[in-house]
């Protein structure tokens, strides 16, 4: 099932979508009296699902707006970082790295970060260029992973039964402050960095192990890989975050980006403005934005 949050007749609804056949319903429309946002239909998903069958007429996409599918997460987006093979070892030989212990290249648990529901934009919205307090700005095509049931120390066996669906993250990242200050936080969380969509699609329709990634920068394909080869995968992404602290429904998880970011070419690739960063996972769709 495939599930956007849009602007619907000038109000702000979540919808069950037919991107192919480029139409929407509304939930409300299709569950008589819901009238929450993307966090409130995950939590009671279970209870609705019968109900969210297309049906009646019919809106077209064309005439609403995509807004990100969880636009309004109740916590930060937990991201993990160095999680491919390939953009761990670009990024300790690009010098930006200030967070790996001398001469490590595979991080041996996790690195975990966050970022605030602030820097949340959706597809077509503009990247802030932030040219004030950021020269080195670069892109990072991820997973984007939605919790649906709450669990705390989940084991890595069950974690996919904790998995609501998956969307498409740019971590779009300040280099220069994410090496000046070498924890991550301020780097990762301007205002506008954390593109998401177009759409929240549920956990039947992606095989968790085998999900193609590709980012494009005005046109030429600078990122493509695939789950199977990150280093921590989702299910120990899952347990990891879970150890200690319980995950709730519609909590979001970034799970890091393969190599062929701009720190990773000699010389660096950094977005400019104008420069439109294009990501794609089958299914899910296209997540486009320009840089302001």
């Amino acid at each position: 099932m495939k599930l956007a949050t849009l602007r619907h007749h000038g109000e702000r609804t979540v919808a069950v979508c037919d991107a192919d056949a480029g139409v929407y319903w509304p939930v409300s429309q299709l569950c008589d009296g819901f009238s929450g946002d993307m966090v409130q239909l995950v939590q009671q998903f279970s209870d609705l699902r019968e109900s969210l069958r297309p049906r009646g007429e019919a809106h077209p996409l064309a005439a609403a707006t995509l807004l990100a599918p969880v636009d309004r997460p109740r916590r930060n987006v937990f991201c993990v970082g160095k999680n491919y093979h390939d953009h761990a070892e670009e990024f300790s030989k690009s010098g930006f790295d200030k967070s790996a212990q001398a001469g490590e290249h595979i991080p041996e648990a996790p690195v975990v970060f966050t970022k605030p529901a602030s820097t949340i934009i959706a597809t077509g919205e503009r990247i802030p260029r932030h040219a004030d307090v950021t020269q080195q700005l670069d892109y990072e095509v991820e997973i984007g992973v939605v919790i649906g049931k709450a669990g705390r120390a989940i084991s890595r066996a069950n974690a996919l039964d904790h998995v609501f669906g998956y969307t498409i993250i740019n971590d779009v990242t300040a280099r220069d402050l994410q090496k000046l200050h070498r924890q991550w936080f301020i780097g990762k969380s301007l205002d506008g960095f954390c593109p998401m969509g177009p759409y929240l699609v549920t956990a039947d329709e992606l095989d968790a192990s085998n999900i193609d990634v590709r980012c494009w920068i005005n046109g030429e394909l600078r990122q493509e890989s695939n789950s199977k080869l990150l280093i921590f995968d989702i299910p120990t992404i899952i347990e990891t975050l879970s150890a200690g602290m319980e995950l709730q429904p519609g909590d979001v998880i970034a799970t890091g980006t393969p190599a062929g970011v701009g720190i990773g070419f000699n010389p660096p690739k950094f977005l400019q403005s104008g420069d439109v960063v294009r990501m794609e996972i089958a299914r899910i769709g296209v997540l486009e934005n320009e840089v302001a």
